[in-house]
């Protein structure tokens, strides 16, 4: 009789999947709604700002500094790993700015884009500004896994919250290529 090795996911980890799953959920009914009341009379059609462009290079960029910083994390590498944890928070902090600035550009059209405007402004700013809220959520978590990293009593770094805020961070990123790329083409 053999015996099988079964890897166990950690809970923490299996709640963030539910959670994430809940999140993408909410986004498809979002965009779903999006795409059925963009059928309908009086829809907008605008522009994005390339600073979005930006952004998405900066959110993909955030996402693979995290994951570098976990492996160097898991390989005992912790001075390593809480540099680039640093640089995916300035990121992600850089990316929520150039998410204002392409906002502001939007506001400032001749014919601005605002919150309480069309019913495709309302999505607009509606779906990105849930987003926003998951990467700041996203930037404390990390920001609390960094600065437990710098615990003086810790003997073996347990990369297990680190991991749980990556695989989250990456679900935020992919969630905004597909924000970005449904806003842009769809």
């Amino acid at each position: 009789m053999s015996t099988v090795s079964r890897k166990r996911i950690h809970p923490q980890m299996f709640a963030m999947y539910i959670a994430m799953a809940s999140i993408a959920m909410m986004f498809a009914g979002l965009t779903s709604a999006y795409i059925v009341r963009k059928s309908q009379p009086n829809w907008r059609v605008f522009e994005l700002p390339s600073i979005f462009w930006v952004s998405t290079l900066v959110i993909v960029f955030s996402s693979i500094t995290i994951a570098i910083a976990l492996r160097k994390a898991k390989a005992g590498n912790l001075k390593s790993a809480k540099g680039l944890m640093l640089i995916t928070l300035i990121l992600g902090v850089v990316f929520g700015l150039l998410q204002y600035f392409g906002f502001n550009e939007l506001y400032n059209l001749p014919q601005p884009v605002k919150v309480e405007g069309n019913p495709s402004e309302s999505f607009l700013f509606i779906i990105w500004g849930l987003h926003l809220l998951h990467i700041i959520g996203g930037l404390f978590a990390l920001l609390f896994v960094y600065v437990r990293s710098f615990k003086k009593n810790i003997k073996e770094y347990n990369p297990t919250g680190l991991a749980i805020v990556a695989n989250y961070w990456h679900f935020v990123d992919v969630l905004w290529i597909y924000l970005f790329l449904f806003f842009m083409f769809g």
